[in-house]
């Protein structure tokens, strides 16, 4: 098994980008917080857009990064948000 990849966008309504922009700090924090995490990345380049990019050691890493945020107040927040993101094996 590869390195895990996701890149790609979380879109937003401009009424949504401060919920967005005061959740990031802590789910990024969690994020690279957990085993198998080699990288995470979330930078806004526009207002309402989000580029995502996340490496992690392996398939089993990433899904239980998957499930961690199916879980958390970020996922609560952003459920409902279109994501663009393509996972790839390095």
């Amino acid at each position: 098994m590869g390195v895990i990849r996701l890149t790609g966008t979380l879109t937003c309504a401009l009424e949504e980008v401060e919920t967005v922009r005061a959740a990031l700090p802590e789910h990024i924090r969690l994020s690279r917080a957990e085993p198998g995490c080699l990288a995470f990345d979330v930078t806004e380049t526009a207002p309402g857009e989000f580029s995502v990019s996340e490496r992690f050691v392996d398939r089993s890493a990433f899904d239980a990064h998957q499930t961690r945020t199916r879980a958390s107040d970020w996922w609560r927040f952003t459920a409902d948000m279109p994501r663009h993101f393509e996972i790839s094996e390095e």
